[in-house]
């Protein structure tokens, strides 16, 4: 019977565990990530590091602004280095410890690169393991302004996704 009770008592205390690891309006957000890819015959790399700094505007509603670092030897002499500053809005969905969103950014990409200004969607999921942090996954697709190619046109089918996974931290 004590053993009963015990489970009836754990499983009541679960959903007040569940929903402290939630966004609140005032939170603020630290994510650090990194992405990275290779060609198809392992002949060179891509790899990143991105640093995000988040601030709820209510419990769904996140501001952030982004920072990437992008290095990038595939089909490049001597390899390059990207960088790219964003602005993002996400919605999120409060589901308990899973947190998807869904959003658009925009900003500057430079660099070693064709300098360009980019927007788009993106997406993810953030995972609480504990109430102050969670693994974040996110993906987004970035249209240039400008091509490289000089032709306006190609600008939205020159754009890339992006893919990253990372860890992120949570505090008022």
């Amino acid at each position: 019977m004590l053993r009963k009770l015990m489970v009836v008592a754990a499983l009541a205390l679960l959903p007040a565990a569940v929903a402290q690891a939630q966004f609140q309006a005032g939170d603020w957000e630290l994510t650090l990530s990194g992405n990275g890819s290779n060609g198809p015959d392992f002949n060179g790399t891509t790899f990143g590091v991105n640093a995000n700094i988040g601030y709820f505007l209510s419990k769904e509603l996140e501001l952030s602004l982004r920072q990437s670092v992008d290095y990038n030897d595939i089909g490049v002499e001597g390899g390059n280095l990207a960088f790219g500053t964003t602005i993002g809005v996400d919605y999120h969905f409060d589901m308990g410890r899973w947190q998807p969103y869904i959003g658009a950014n925009v900003g500057y990409r430079y660099g070693d690169v064709h300098n360009t200004f980019v927007a788009g969607p993106e997406g993810g999921v953030k995972y609480f393991v504990n109430s102050t942090t969670f693994v974040q996954l996110n993906v987004n697709y970035q249209f240039f302004f400008d091509s490289d190619t000089g032709d306006a046109s190609d600008a939205f089918s020159d754009g890339q996704f992006l893919y990253s996974l990372g860890i992120g931290f949570r505090w008022h």
